[in-house]
């Protein structure tokens, strides 16, 4: 099943697991919307720079750390509502989780890498 995935953090770097998440969404089948701090190209899908309007979002899965996480609190739990939030290694907030649980929304603590490679996801 098709799962409309935000990734936040996207980058151009080959190097970054951001950008090997969102090849990954790609080559699994899964529409991506990527967020990113620069504009850019990860191959077809646009890296967008600031909290553009989604609908649909079934997943958002952060690459950010906590320390920039704050700006995305409310935007995410009121604006994009996804069914979860992915905190990959790096990214766990407690904060941000106990807000995300209060709205519904699922929250865990895994590697989107690992779940799309086993199935999981």
């Amino acid at each position: 099943m098709n799962k409309k995935t935000m990734v936040i953090g996207a980058s151009e770097n080959p190097y970054r697991y951001s950008y090997k998440a969102v090849r990954m969404l790609i080559e699994y089948g899964h529409e991506v919307l990527a967020i990113g701090k620069k504009e850019g190209k990860i191959e077809n899908i646009p890296i967008i720079t600031g909290l553009p309007h989604a609908k649909d979002i079934h997943t958002v899965t952060l690459y950010i750390g906590k320390q920039h996480q704050p700006e995305y609190y409310q935007y995410l739990t009121e604006i994009v509502q996804p069914k979860r939030i992915i905190f990959n290694p790096g990214t766990e907030n407690e904060e941000l989780e106990t807000i995300a649980r209060t709205k519904s929304i699922e929250v865990l603590h895994h590697c989107t890498l690992i779940m799309l490679r086993s199935k999981e996801f």
